[in-house]
């Protein structure tokens, strides 16, 4: 386990496979930690640079006083990928993870060189939607939206698994106040013109059972950049990273192979 001290906020990282590969960094989406990456990164293909952070809030990083920007989201991935020495990384973005890696591509173009968008948006729900769910998480905590959030997060055979339980698990034991911070930065947040002004490699990925951001907001956004691919998956929710690794994987590798980051 590794943390950057980036002054205002401490974010824990790891990196795997190769210290020399070509970067590939993975940012988590609301209420889950750098784990939910696991199953994908342990059947990557050789030659990468696997980098996972947890955002500000998540995780084992700091929880500053919330709530949180977008910007400062964006800010924090940009300070980490210069604190280690990134360039032209493929950045993988999950639900809000999406987000950040959306300002971040408009921000620092010499840090990612390619995008994939896996369930998110330019813009996710309403700014009085998610004020209702920082009020609650405030006045009852996470505990009490759990059940609703394994709903979206996974397709209905994940949640007839025991394994359920351990992202439940995961996502109620998250700091209450790192999860409203980031919760105000999703309603903050409006990408749709930044976003329809990039012009890089993009992929898109949609859960066919995803109650958070439907396979047609992941496709809206996606289509904003000229070129992009989009990859439905089947059975699946909000994570389908964690319910279809092999699929999700698979796509991700063929992904880096038609864009060069791989041989």
């Amino acid at each position: 386990m590794q943390i950057a001290d980036l002054g205002d906020v401490q974010l824990h990282y790891r990196v795997d496979g190769d210290p020399d590969g070509a970067p590939i960094v993975f940012a988590n989406s609301l209420g889950t930690d750098l784990r939910v990456w696991d199953a994908v990164v342990e059947r990557l293909p050789a030659g990468l640079k696997v980098i996972r952070y947890d955002k500000r809030g998540h995780g084992l990083s700091t929880v500053p006083p919330a709530p949180y920007s977008m910007g400062a989201l964006v800010r924090d991935a940009e300070r980490l990928l210069d604190h280690l020495n990134v360039r032209d990384c493929v950045f993988v973005g999950l639900s809000i993870g999406g987000m950040i890696a959306q300002g971040l591509a408009v921000k620092r173009l010499d840090q990612v060189r390619a995008l994939v968008l896996s369930n998110t948006a330019a813009k996710i729900g309403t700014a009085e939607m998610w004020q209702e769910r920082i009020k609650a998480v405030e006045e009852q905590g996470i505990e009490a939206l759990a059940d609703n959030v394994m709903e979206r997060w996974f397709g209905k055979d994940f949640r007839a698994t025991p394994e359920l339980t351990l992202w439940r698990n995961m996502l109620v034991q998250q700091s209450r106040a790192g999860y409203a911070g980031c919760c105000a930065a999703i309603a903050g947040t409006d990408f749709y013109t930044p976003t329809s002004g990039l012009r890089l490699p993009c992929l898109g990925f949609a859960g066919a059972e995803d109650g958070s951001t439907p396979p047609d907001l992941v496709r809206e956004t996606v289509d904003l950049i000229p070129g992009s691919q989009f990859h439905l998956i089947r059975r699946a929710g909000h994570i389908p990273c964690v319910e279809k690794p092999d699929e999700y994987t698979e796509r991700l590798t063929t992904f880096l192979k038609e864009i060069g980051h791989i041989g």
